[in-house]
């Protein structure tokens, strides 16, 4: 379990379609085996320290005549950002995918001093 300390905790969400290989026979679409797209994604404010972050596939486009086979994830999570990873594998045809994340954590207070 993550706990915080008392104080501010805030919440960053977004969306991002992360690639579209059918419209241009990219690698996820007419590839075999073991397959990769990255995105990095940067808060639009950091945290005080690397937040919790939840992603989920919110639009996915594949060929029925394969198996659908996915992994997506958030790696490399800092107070700053992360990347936000998509795979697969073996003859699985993706068109293309949509992921969403939600990051939650601490930041600074703004009622929090420091006196020098």
């Amino acid at each position: 379990m993550k706990r915080f300390s008392a104080g501010a905790i805030g919440i960053q969400q977004g969306s991002r379609v992360l690639f579209s290989d059918y419209a241009d026979g990219g690698q996820m679409w007419t590839g075999q085996g073991d397959r990769e797209s990255r995105y990095v994604v940067a808060f639009k404010e950091a945290f005080t320290e690397a937040p919790s972050v939840m992603v989920s596939i919110s639009m996915w486009d594949t060929d029925h005549k394969h198996n659908a086979r996915a992994d997506i994830t958030a790696e490399a999570i800092t107070s700053e950002g992360f990347h936000l990873v998509f795979r697969t594998w073996g003859d699985t045809r993706v068109a293309r995918i949509r992921a969403d994340w939600t990051a939650i954590g601490p930041v600074r207070d703004e009622d929090h001093w420091e006196l020098y």
